[in-house]
């Protein structure tokens, strides 16, 4: 049974508190929803691409292009599913939303004194540039 809007508006609403109030708690929820979803579309792409390399070496052997071309399409289809899930990470926290740096926990990097991964490429490789400039005594 779907929720009605007014549940769905509460329930938006909590997630969003809880979210503000803890977020590493809300980001390791939705981590492990994440991370079991896109394990789960990782094994389906796997055996998709094995049925399909099973299916193009049977059209092959039998001389039906068609079913070659359909286990070629279905190989395809499966790498493309199994890459996407790769890339959106088997734990990685892209659904948490973003924790600010004044309130939130820090990193493990950033306690061991060295700068945090932040911000495009271009600007770090500027703070890279001052750093070893304000570290040669200008130079």
């Amino acid at each position: 049974m779907p929720l009605s809007d007014e549940e769905a508006r509460l329930l938006q609403q909590l997630e969003q508190s809880l979210a503000a109030e803890d977020p590493a708690f809300a980001s390791t929820l939705r981590g492990s929803a994440l991370e079991a979803r896109n394990r789960r579309l990782a094994v389906l792409a796997a055996v998709g691409f094995i049925a399909g390399l099973g299916v193009l070496f049977y059209g092959t052997m039998l001389t039906y292009t068609w079913l070659a071309v359909i286990g070629f399409v279905l190989m395809i289809g499966s790498g493309y599913l199994f890459v996407g899930s790769w890339r959106r990470g088997f734990g990685s926290g892209a659904d948490a939303p973003p924790v600010s740096r004044a309130s939130g926990p820090q990193s493990p990097r950033a306690s061991q004194g060295r700068p945090q991964k932040s911000g495009s490429f271009v600007e770090r490789m500027e703070q890279r540039w001052q750093k070893r400039r304000d570290d040669n005594g200008g130079f």
